[in-house]
């Protein structure tokens, strides 16, 4: 158990891409701490370095310098042993669900191999019902899709999918890059709920990856903007979109002017 005042933080990350005049500075000397049970969002335009700071965060791609710290402790990924046991905690849902499963797999596999992350071993008796009740959780009907293969599915039930795969492993960290960019407006706010629903039964960390100011607002304790891979700006969700000090942030809330008088926040 993380008894660490900081689920996951961050010190001076820095990747860069390339050498000479070829050289990309993708993230920027980042520093960030993030405490469980808080949602966070990473907000900026294309190519602000967010995405990459999201997969640095996931152990997908490794840092050029700086460190993290999941739980107080140093992340070190370099065995395989310890790469499963973080991804175990700490897992994602990426903007293109399609490419987030195997094609070849049926749904009932897919979710059963999620269930192999999990310390706890269940016999198949209670895989089954805990792939049921995450299938329930999400709105989509076990019965009607286990035998079916991902790409019979449409893209609002592979992003229930994929966020049914999260009730399966209930990570303490959950990363959410874009998760609603591919769906209608009705299905974004359901499953924007069921994001938030893992939060409040488990006490997840939720981070989403957006350039939706908006969305971030809706959301979200503590901002992050980012500009050009570094952090320009943090706070509350009030201290960035009612008192916005960086050029960058007021031109991104100019995309959504007076956002804070379109939601009931009482």
């Amino acid at each position: 158990m993380c008894t660490h005042d900081y689920i996951l933080s961050g010190k001076n990350i820095t990747r860069v891409f390339g050498q000479g005049k070829n050289k990309v500075v993708a993230v920027d000397n980042v520093s960030f701490s993030f405490t469980r049970g808080e949602i966070i969002s990473i907000v900026g335009e294309s190519g602000s370095g967010k995405t990459t700071l999201a997969k640095i965060l996931l152990g997908l791609l490794k840092q050029s310098d700086g460190d993290i710290f999941y739980c107080g402790k140093k992340l070190n990924l370099k065995e395989r042993r310890s790469r499963r046991e973080y991804w175990s905690e700490v897992q994602a849902v990426f903007q293109d669900p399609f490419s987030s499963f195997n094609m070849f797999y049926k749904v009932e596999t897919l979710l059963r191999n999620c269930l192999k992350l999990r310390k706890n071993k269940l016999s198949k008796e209670e895989q089954v019902a805990a792939v049921k009740d995450a299938c329930k959780s999400v709105n989509l009907e076990y019965e009607e899709l286990y035998d079916k293969h991902p790409f019979e599915l449409s893209g609002g039930q592979m992003q229930r999918l994929m966020i049914a795969r999260t009730f399966l492993i209930r990570p303490r960290v959950l990363i959410a890059d874009e998760p609603t960019s591919m769906i209608d407006a009705c299905s974004r706010a359901s499953i924007l709920d069921m994001l938030l629903k893992l939060r409040d039964e488990n006490n997840t960390t939720i981070i989403f990856i957006t350039h939706d100011v908006g969305l971030a607002y809706y959301v979200s304790n503590t901002i992050y903007i980012m500009e050009k891979g570094r952090i320009i700006e943090r706070g509350t969700a009030d201290e960035i979109i009612l008192n916005p000090k960086e050029n960058y942030t007021q031109q991104l809330l100019k995309d959504v002017p007076k956002i804070y008088e379109s939601w009931d926040l009482a």
